[in-house]
């Protein structure tokens, strides 16, 4: 019989690899989209008509598909500065007070962008080409911030259960993991 952490780890790998298989099926496509639109302009001087319309849809689509993996793993882009002085023995505040700041950022940003695809669809936003309504694609958005929101919120409780010494080992600040917990 499996334990509890050993069944919401593997959801968690399903889960990343579905977001990850998604938005990589989405970047080979806009790259054989990419390849045939050029291809059709400078060999038949016919391009491909929507292609940048379908572009943009699927760089949008792989940029959050992507999100909830980065957040979990804390990938982002940052920058050190402070970390030569700041105490060891305090990182696991700072990197709690850091996650729970970008769970709320992404929070209400998940919130204003559902309300963005509210109103694309009341009012019919389509593209300019090819018509496609982009309300799913602004939905899609807001759940995969909503999504990030939440695997930050999570991240945060885990810095603080390693803080306070309730888990010993696993955690976010566990030696053989580093500071992005699953690697």
């Amino acid at each position: 019989m499996t334990s509890l952490s050993t069944r919401w780890q593997h959801v968690g790998r399903v889960m990343q690899m579905g977001l990850e298989g998604v938005a990589g099926a989405t970047l080979f496509a806009m790259m054989l989209l990419t390849t045939a639109d050029v291809a059709g302009r400078f060999f038949f001087n016919s391009p491909i008509l929507g292609a940048v319309e379908l572009t943009q849809l699927m760089l949008a689509a792989v940029v959050f598909l992507s999100l909830p993996v980065v957040c979990w793993r804390e990938e982002h882009v940052s920058v050190d500065l402070l970390d030569a002085i700041f105490p060891s023995r305090l990182i696991w505040i700072r990197q709690m007070l850091v996650n729970l700041i970008v769970a709320v950022a992404l929070w209400v940003m998940a919130g204003r962008v559902w309300a963005l695809g509210e109103r694309a669809f009341q009012w019919g936003d389509v593209t300019e080409f090819l018509r496609i309504q982009t309300g799913y694609l602004i939905y899609l958005i807001a759940i995969m911030l909503a999504v990030s929101a939440a695997l930050t919120l999570l991240r945060a409780v885990c810095y603080l259960l390693e803080g306070i010494g309730k888990v010993e080992r696993g955690g976010p600040l566990s030696p053989e993991k580093g500071p992005g917990g699953d690697q």
